[in-house]
């Protein structure tokens, strides 16, 4: 099938509601899957950490083509500096969005619909400056509701439909780069809670739904390529806004599986003083039974490096 087809038909399914918003114009599903491990965790430093993670998953060309627009969702949402392990940290971005473009992407858009200022929130935690050191990439607020077109969650329980960034259903790949930190309201928010900040109307998932069948709801239809998930600071307490206790893994968790790296990072620490297993997170569990990914982390190939 040539590009053109493809997108046609794309477009087609999306119009029936069955290809997730993430995928409408994305690259194919990476090949030679079963010669690289499912889950890569690299420690050091967070640039090198990263990109040593992507290349031990097959480097980043599986999912970029040559010409692509990728869309990266970093959680940029909060005024805070890094090391509060609040936000993703900017040379884990850094190391991306370099990968993005090493791989001959034409265009990187890192995006976040943040709960504060955007301008403060991108200065304090250093992704301004991140995506700055890069001339094909740009930073962009999702602060207006005019950037935003509503879509179908066929598969919802509760989200029936929602207002999704325009930018993601227009990208050819979808990377989700959160931080790993715990929650007030979920226990932990991870790469499925970070999806969150590509929706217009947060509050619903609040005040109008059990959160975690939102979560997961918005799972079944939001599905990036990939999701690499920083613990280079571990927030432990008091999230998701900090400050609080935080560990300094150094850690980066690279993977394709979106539930998987959520359930790995599950166990990297505890969560306001308690050790949860994945299945104990409530949103991790639905999308699991959804058939999103698996929580079942010893069925996979995991490789650590350093």
């Amino acid at each position: 099938m040539d590009r053109r087809r493809f997108l046609i038909r794309s477009a087609q399914a999306i119009g029936a509601g069955i290809l997730a918003p993430g995928l409408v114009r994305g690259a194919p599903l990476p090949e030679g899957g079963g010669t690289h491990p499912d889950l890569v965790v690299a420690q050091g430093d967070p640039r090198e950490a990263t990109s040593a993670a992507l290349e031990a998953l097959g480097g980043l060309g599986r999912f970029v083509r040559p010409n692509d627009v990728v869309a990266i969702k970093p959680n940029a949402s909060f005024v805070a500096p890094p090391e509060w392990g609040v936000t993703t940290h900017p040379e884990v971005l850094a190391g991306v969005i370099g990968a993005c473009l090493a791989a001959e992407a034409r265009r990187v858009i890192v995006v976040d619909h943040t709960m504060a200022s955007a301008e403060r929130c991108f200065d304090r935690a250093c992704i301004a400056p991140a995506v700055a050191g890069f001339d094909r990439a740009k930073l962009i607020a999702l602060d207006d509701e005019k950037m935003y077109r509503e879509i179908p969650v066929p598969r919802g329980r509760s989200l029936k439909q929602t207002a999704l960034a325009s930018v993601v259903t227009r990208a050819d790949v979808l990377i989700n780069v959160p931080t790993a930190k715990c929650h007030g309201a979920t226990g932990v928010g991870l790469g499925l809670k970070n999806l969150m900040g590509l929706v217009w109307d947060r509050n619903t998932f609040h005040n109008d739904m059990d959160i975690h069948v939102g979560i997961a709801d918005l799972a079944t239809a939001v599905q990036p390529q990939l999701t690499v998930l920083d613990a280079t600071y571990v927030l432990k307490t008091n999230g998701p806004t900090g400050p609080g206790e935080v560990d300094r893994l150094g850690k980066v968790i690279v993977g394709t599986d979106p539930v998987a790296v959520d359930a790995y990072g599950t166990g990297l620490s505890t969560w306001n003083g308690q050790t949860l297993r994945p299945a104990q997170v409530d949103y991790l569990r639905l999308a699991a039974e959804r058939g999103v990914g698996t929580l079942d982390l010893a069925s996979l190939r995991i490789r650590e490096i350093a």
